[in-house]
């Protein structure tokens, strides 16, 4: 008898899916950059709330070991300390961390100063 493993669709790796997350949170989120070379272990990056805290997020994959994954939040060491990593494969600790360091998720109250 073959048995089946379903491949999870939503992986948090997935550039889509980590934007709609983060929008569903309230975050406001605009894509930055995907096109890293193959052989680089960033797979993309987003900017969160530009304009205000403007914090980049970059997703890093296979860095030490197949499989896992790592993401570097950057908002310049205005609100958290610079280049931060944090090793998750779990939405919820990148949408805690932001908040626990000031980060607006309230995306209706944003509004960019001109």
């Amino acid at each position: 008898m073959k048995t089946c493993m379903k491949k999870r669709k939503n992986k948090i790796t997935t550039q889509g899916y980590f934007i709609k997350r983060l929008r569903d949170n309230g975050f406001i989120v605009n894509r930055s950059f995907s096109s890293y070379n193959n052989q680089d272990s960033r797979r993309w990056t987003v900017l969160v709330n530009p304009g205000k805290e403007s914090v980049f997020i970059t997703c890093f994959v296979n860095m030490v070991f197949h499989g896992e994954s790592m993401f570097e939040l950057n908002d310049g060491g205005n609100l958290m300390p610079k280049n931060i990593s944090l090793k998750t494969d779990s939405i919820e600790v990148i949408v805690t961390y932001l908040i626990e360091h000031n980060v607006t998720n309230e995306s209706v109250n944003l509004r960019i100063e001109e």
